[in-house]
């Protein structure tokens, strides 16, 4: 289904989609259901983009920050000839939305990770990373991978993989949360969507089932009041 490296000649099949989509496709489907364990949205959900992502308002991240981490997470799930990845899904998005409420407090490890991702490039690549090569930028993101960058406290291995966690969570998730535009994620790994009840042709696996394009939460039954992930009406 995907390339088993990234394109733009790097080889660092550790963060390939493949890889990526072992983990991603039942983490994708749990994020899908309310109470799941992703990021609770901190806004009403926003419409969905009908084009190419444009410049969005930044809630936490400063510009300097969302031009490496929308970097990073292009190069973890890359848009390639299978189709769209993690830029179009607007991973970045939600990991800056979830950093102004549940996880606020990964903020400070954000701050000091990307700044010390930006140095490590610049000193072993001669440029900021958002300015690499896809070549260069997989190279860095390996090194980060198997914790042989410097800079990072306490390593470069526990960075990559609080953001590689996190680009997978906004790529997959419901859309509600920020992440998962146009239900991209969802299509990459072919999940339908949510859905309350099974036709007799869809338990048979026959036919592709169709997908049903609305978050969780634009059901009624997934509506909580009082509290909670959900919607208030």
């Amino acid at each position: 289904m995907a390339n088993e490296t990234h394109d733009g000649g790097g080889a660092a099949p550790k963060v390939s989609r493949r890889n990526l989509f072992k983990q991603a496709a039942l983490a994708g489907a749990a994020a899908a259901l309310p109470g799941a364990a992703v990021a609770a949205p901190v806004a009403a959900q926003p419409a969905a983009p009908t084009g190419a992502p444009g410049p969005e308002a930044l809630e936490t991240l400063t510009a300097a920050e969302a031009d490496i981490l929308e970097a990073i997470v292009a190069r973890l799930i890359p848009t390639d000839e299978n189709g769209p990845g993690a830029t179009e899904a607007r991973a970045a998005h939600y990991i800056d939305r979830a950093l102004a409420g549940p996880l606020r407090a990964s903020r400070p490890a954000y701050a000091a990770g990307l700044a010390a991702l930006d140095d490590y490039a610049q000193s072993t690549k001669g440029a900021s990373f958002a300015k690499l090569s896809a070549k260069d930028q997989d190279a860095v993101l390996s090194d980060l991978e198997m914790n042989a960058a410097t800079g990072f406290g306490p390593d470069s291995a526990a960075f990559f993989n609080l953001v590689r966690t996190h680009a997978i969570e906004g790529t997959f998730c419901d859309p509600y949360y920020g992440g998962n535009a146009n239900f991209v994620g969802w299509d990459m790994i072919g999940y339908p969507g949510i859905r309350v009840a099974v036709s007799e042709d869809e338990q048979r696996m026959s036919p592709k089932p169709r997908p049903v394009r609305k978050s969780a939460y634009d059901d009624p039954m997934f509506t909580l009041k009082g509290g909670g992930h959900g919607h208030q009406p």
